[in-house]
C-alpha cells in the first residue's frame, strides 16, 4: 500500500514538472524592451558594438532613459551622464 502511495505520487510529480516545462516552451518571447530599441540606435555606429549595448544597457536600465543620436547629447538624460565607472570616467556610451 505505501509502496503504491509513493509511486503514485512520484509519478504525479514527475508528469506535473513535464507539463510545466512543456507549458515554458510554448510561452510567447516578450517584446524587445525600449531599452534595447534606444540602446541599438545609440551603437549602432560603435566600434565595440557589444560592450556599448551592454553598458547602455545598464544605464538605461537604472536611468530610463538614453540620449538621443549615436554620440553626445547626454544633457538629455542627466542621470546617464553622471554615471561614472571605478575611474571616474563615463560609464555610459
Amino acid at each position: 500500500m505505501k509502496l503504491s502511495l509513493a509511486t503514485l505520487l512520484l509519478v504525479s510529480l514527475v508528469l506535473s514538472s513535464s507539463l510545466h516545462a512543456m507549458a515554458d516552451d510554448l510561452s510567447p518571447q516578450p517584446a524587445p524592451s525600449s531599452c534595447d530599441i534606444k540602446c541599438d540606435a545609440r551603437c549602432k555606429d560603435a566600434k565595440e558594438k557589444d560592450r556599448c549595448l551592454k553598458y547602455c544597457g545598464i544605464c538605461c536600465g537604472k536611468c530610463q532613459c538614453v540620449p538621443s543620436g549615436t554620440y553626445g547629447n547626454k544633457s538629455e538624460c542627466p542621470c546617464y551622464d553622471d554615471m561614472k565607472n571605478s575611474k571616474g570616467t563615463a560609464k555610459c556610451p
